[in-house]
């Protein structure tokens, strides 16, 4: 990970992102995870992308969302990283929502697989994340609602769609200045932390 600008894994993490891209790249023959289907193209963009995020979340983060999770990406490096992080996984499409059981069984990680909408969880989380989710305009909407207050919201997204994502999250959100991702001139990482005084 040196040539990324992130600090190498040790070995237990390195072996289970092992472990998380073979996995991968068995099911992506027969289910579509993920429209990157070759190894180098998930190292570089899928990996190295959560692994980013997962250094740059709070430190005091103890509860997380990755809402739309598809394969996994950003939640499941989140919580090989981030291990003290209690990570829920909401995926309501059926076969990627059966990957991500099967990829919590391999990697022996304490997850937990919500294989419904998101919208219909009644927790809020001390951080929700999301990448790449369909009509992310709306989602943003819905998952800001899960933020509880003083907590932060993870969109990894591109230049261009920012603001009008940061519109759609409303004005409890105090944006920072974003973090460019690795490998990309164009993809970023925003962080937005909820007003404490607003409404839950």
């Amino acid at each position: 990970m040196t040539e990324t600008g992130l600090a190498p894994l040790d070995p237990e993490q390195s072996a289970r992102f092992g472990r998380y891209l073979s996995l991968i790249l068995r099911w992506n023959a027969r289910v579509n995870l993920t429209s990157v289907h070759d190894e180098e193209g998930i190292l570089s963009r899928h990996f190295v992308e959560s692994i980013a995020c997962a250094l740059v979340l709070p430190a005091d983060i103890q509860t997380l969302l990755d809402f739309g999770s598809g394969a996994g990406f950003p939640g499941i490096p989140i919580a090989l990283c981030r291990p003290e992080i209690s990570v829920t996984l909401a995926e309501s499409q059926g076969k990627k929502a059966a990957f991500l059981r099967e990829a919590v069984r391999v990697l022996e990680i304490p997850l937990t697989v919500h294989s419904a909408r998101a919208e219909a969880l009644l927790t809020l989380f001390d951080c929700v994340t999301l990448r790449a989710v369909d009509k992310m305009g709306r989602a943003v909407q819905a998952a800001a609602k899960l933020v509880r207050p003083g907590g932060t919201l993870v969109l990894m997204t591109t230049t261009a769609a920012i603001p009008a994502l940061r519109s759609a999250a409303g004005p409890d959100f105090t944006w920072a200045k974003p973090h460019p991702l690795p490998h990309s001139n164009d993809r970023l990482l925003a962080l937005g932390v909820r007003a404490i005084n607003s409404s839950a």
